[in-house]
């Protein structure tokens, strides 16, 4: 069975390398030039870093954290070693999923139009009811690939009318197509405030945990960054909400009052050793030198 285990936490890491591994695939025509990619589901998060020279008196903890991993197998909260604690003010701690389209459900069947001159997108029904401006929405199964996807709303009409910050094609009475918030595939979260009075920034660049789970035991499932300040509505007597947009987009669905974590306490993910051998040096004068190599449990 894989097991979570503790990380030190002393000495800090003096240089570190994180980055985004993506399955994109990629052709060009050898006639034209044109070319025509595909993304695929892999996406996460991988690196190294690196510790300042130790005697073997604190090295000895890392080397303990090393073997307890037992290669591959265990697993470790982590995230960016210099990006730990946000740049935004919010002060909940972490927040949770909420769906707000169609008054919090997602949309599986409704019949669309979409214009390309004003960035309109109509339905035949109140489906935008419980959304407002700066909300994202997911949206597939129209005809034309450059209306599916993440939209933010800069206008709102009515409860079925929207206007969108994207350049669509004209598109009439487009049946069975979703209307979703936080599902896979996603490139924005829809959220609430963990308490009614929890309130303040994300700013871009804040790292969010995804949890499997609305407790801060669940399972982190993955680590996604703000790439944009959220915007953070007020809501009297509730919680605040929040939409902001991400980047890798969501790998599975987030449930309603699932927790997404922001704190420096919550907004690490599960990581594991990117190889099964682990390895150590050390000089004249005993002061050993060690690297760690990660990647993102998927």
């Amino acid at each position: 069975m894989n097991k979570l285990i503790t990380i030190p936490t002393s000495p800090n890491f003096i240089t570190s390398e994180f980055s985004l591994l993506r399955a994109v695939g990629a052709t060009s025509s050898p006639f034209s030039g044109k070319q025509r990619t595909q993304e695929f589901d892999l996406v996460a998060w991988e690196g190294t870093a690196t510790l300042p020279p130790m005697n073997r008196d604190t090295a000895v903890n890392w080397q303990s954290f090393l073997m307890e991993c037992v290669g591959t197998k265990n697993h470790f909260h982590f995230i960016d070693p210099d990006a730990k604690t946000p740049q935004g003010t919010y002060d909940g701690g972490y927040l949770a999923g909420e769906i707000r389209v169609n008054s919090g459900t997602n949309v599986t069947a409704a019949t669309l139009t979409f214009a390309a001159s004003t960035g309109t997108i109509s339905s035949t029904s109140d489906v935008f009811d419980g959304l407002a401006v700066n909300d994202f929405i997911t949206i597939s199964g129209a005809n034309n690939t450059e209306n599916n996807g993440t939209f933010k709303i800069t206008t709102k009409t009515s409860d079925s009318i929207v206007i969108v910050d994207a350049a669509l094609i004209t598109e009439s009475s487009t049946a069975n197509c979703k209307i979703s918030q936080n599902i896979k595939g996603s490139e924005a979260l829809s959220l609430a405030a963990a308490t009614n009075s929890a309130t303040g920034t994300i700013k871009k660049g804040d790292y969010l945990a995804i949890f499997d789970g609305a407790a801060t035991t669940s399972n982190r499932v993955q680590l996604v960054m703000a790439t944009s300040d959220a915007t953070e509505t007020s809501q009297s007597g509730s919680p605040n909400h929040y939409s902001v947009a991400i980047q890798p987009k969501l790998r599975n669905d987030l449930t309603d009052t699932h927790l997404v974590g922001f704190s420096s306490t919550h907004n690490q993910s599960r990581f594991r050793l990117a190889d099964n051998r682990i390895n150590w040096s050390a000089n004249q004068v005993s002061l050993y030198g060690i690297t760690v190599a990660f990647t993102e449990v998927i």
